[in-house]
Order: C-alpha cells, then sequence, then structure tokens
C-alpha cells in the first residue's frame, strides 16, 4: 500500500525497494505496463477515496549510473492527463489533444538530457481542479506533501532530485505543497509556474527566498502573460491583482529585496533574472488583449521551464515562445 496522510493509494504489486540498495540493483516493478507505441512504462494510481489520479512515466532507455530527476506535472483545471500528454490529432479528436504535449516534450527532454533518467509523474484530481479539491479537502497541507513523499519513495534509492512543476490551477498543488512543508527540502531541484501562480502571497516568497538561498542547484522558473488587459465574454478575464501578471511581478518583487535583478524588456517580453538564470521570470506583453494561457506550455515552455538557468538552456538557445521543438516527439497515441 502507498499511503499519505490517512489517505491510500491501493497499488496491486507488492513493490520492495531497498533504501541501501545499490541503483544498478533497482528494477522497476512488472505492473508497470510497456506502451506498444512509445516503449515508455506507465502506472496509473486511482485513489478513489482521495479523488487523486496519479500517472507515472518511465523513460524507456534507463541506465541506473544516471542521475534521475522526478518530475512532477499538476495538471491544469478542466484537463484530462491524456489531453495533457497530447498526441497527434485527427479531424475527429478533441482539440485539447494537441495543446500541450507534455509527453512530446519530455521526449525531447530525455533526448537532450542523455545522462538523466527523467521520470515525468501527471498529478491530477477527480475535479479536475486542484483549486476544488483543496477546497474539498481541508487536511491538503497535509495529504500533498505525503503524496510527493510516497511517490518518491518509490524510487528512493535512485535519490531522485524533484522538479515541481504546474499550468494553470496546477499551480496551487505547489502552494499546497509548500503550506505543508514550511521549509521546502534541499532535494527539490526545480519549482516551476507556468500562467500558474494566481495563488501567490507573501509568505510563499519567504520560503522560496530560503531555498534557493540554500542551494546553488535551486532553480524557480516562472512564466506568465500579462492576462490583466483580457476581456473574455464581455468581462475582465481576471481581477486587477488575481491574475498572473500581477502575482508573478509581486513574487519577483518580494524575491528582489534579497536577490539582485536584471530586467531586460521589449514590445514582447519583460525578462527579469537573477543568481545567473537560476531565477528567471518571462512576462509576455499582451497588447492586442489575447489569451496566450495554454500558448505557453505549447511554446515550447515546459522544456524551457526545466532547463532554465542551466547550461543546456543556452546549447538549445532561445526556444521559448518559438516553433515547437519537439515535433518529431508527437505520437499517434
Amino acid at each position: 500500500m502507498l499511503r499519505y496522510a490517512g489517505g491510500i493509494l491501493p497499488l496491486v504489486f507488492g513493490l520492495v525497494l531497498h533504501a541501501h540498495a545499490q541503483r544498478s540493483k533497482f528494477q522497476l516493478p512488472s505492473t508497470f505496463q510497456q506502451d506498444t507505441v512509445s516503449k515508455e512504462k506507465v502506472l496509473t494510481i486511482a485513489d478513489r477515496p482521495r479523488d487523486v489520479i496519479i500517472r507515472i512515466n518511465f523513460p524507456p532507455a534507463f541506465n541506473p549510473k544516471n542521475r534521475t530527476k522526478l518530475i512532477f506535472f499538476a495538471l491544469p483545471n478542466g484537463n484530462s492527463i491524456e489531453w495533457t500528454a497530447g498526441k497527434k490529432a485527427s479531424a475527429n479528436d478533441d482539440w485539447h489533444y494537441d495543446i500541450q504535449h507534455i509527453a512530446a516534450q519530455t521526449r525531447f527532454l530525455r533526448d537532450n538530457l542523455p545522462d538523466e533518467n527523467i521520470i515525468l509523474v501527471y498529478l491530477c484530481t477527480r475535479q479536475n481542479s486542484w483549486p476544488a479539491w483543496k477546497k474539498a479537502y481541508p487536511d491538503y497541507a497535509q495529504q500533498i506533501p505525503a503524496l510527493i513523499d510516497s511517490v518518491s519513495n518509490l524510487f528512493k534509492v535512485l535519490k531522485p532530485k524533484l522538479i515541481l512543476s504546474s499550468h494553470s490551477g496546477g499551480g496551487s498543488f505547489i502552494f499546497g505543497y509548500l503550506d505543508g512543508v514550511k521549509k521546502i527540502p534541499g532535494n527539490v531541484e526545480r519549482i516551476v509556474f507556468i500562467d500558474s501562480d494566481y495563488g501567490y502571497e507573501e509568505h510563499y516568497g519567504a520560503q522560496l527566498k530560503n531555498w534557493l538561498a540554500d542551494s546553488r542547484q535551486h532553480y524557480l522558473c516562472v512564466l506568465a502573460y500579462n492576462d490583466s488587459v483580457v476581456v473574455y465574454n464581455g468581462k475582465p478575464l481576471v481581477s486587477p491583482t488575481g491574475g498572473t501578471w500581477y502575482r508573478s511581478k509581486l513574487m519577483q518583487n518580494h524575491l528582489s529585496a534579497s536577490f539582485r535583478f536584471t530586467t531586460t524588456a521589449d514590445t514582447s517580453f519583460i525578462n527579469s533574472t537573477a543568481l545567473n538564470g537560476r531565477i528567471q521570470f518571462r512576462l509576455k506583453e499582451n497588447p492586442r488583449g489575447l489569451i496566450y494561457h495554454t500558448v505557453q506550455v505549447e511554446r515550447n515552455g515546459f522544456i524551457f521551464s526545466c532547463l532554465s538557468g542551466t547550461r543546456l538552456e543556452r546549447k538549445v538557445g532561445s526556444i521559448y515562445w518559438q516553433k515547437r521543438v519537439y515535433e518529431q516527439y508527437i505520437l499517434d497515441k
């Protein structure tokens, strides 16, 4: 059984991972099913009593000598795991299959980071909304960190570094995690908000500041667009202080009290960086008042957010907001 703070995720296999075993002895449980198209190994865990759905995607090529990264991706509101993963969409398919492509973007990362094992974990709820789930479960501050720990412990022998990533309402999951841990653990290597920091408040800034100062291997990436000028169905899309444009600027302002930022701006973006690129805010200008909510993911946003501030970011170049670099990795399923 995989347990977290009173909730139980029933696993139908006997999973034994010895904490002191050598990495070379790691074996993936047979209950991970190999996908016939991608050759990736997949396990879906549905916790019906607690309304959480977890899908773990394990790489087809695994080297126990490599570093392991465990990417937790909290889904946007109203999206299924299948839509978020994406596929080659036909004329009869729902349009959601072609707007995020987290699966293809992960394959790009795996191909370009051959010295790393990248395990992807999709996180969603039966409400299709992390904010709604948190309202339904007042003990979320205990549940979310325990969930992260439970999944991480499946791969404990590999000593994985964690990436907490989110899009849209998925940011509520990350803030729920911060509510529970108080001090962000050192094995959390990167935190990502892709148009998802609606719930940011000043006390989270203190947590992020301390975590960023703790290690040169800690990274923060925030992508947002000017949603404050968008009018949808005759009404403002967000309140003056409720959108990610305002909240991202607020976060950057709080962090600027501790870190020296360099800011550049043009008609397209306001880019603010600190700590040699370990902190990056990329804010998209929006003079035409368009909705760029999901475009930020589609235009290589997930890839960029996992590489920002690293040597590989410089190697792949300015891919954010450019033509998809992951097209060849989009599969039929």
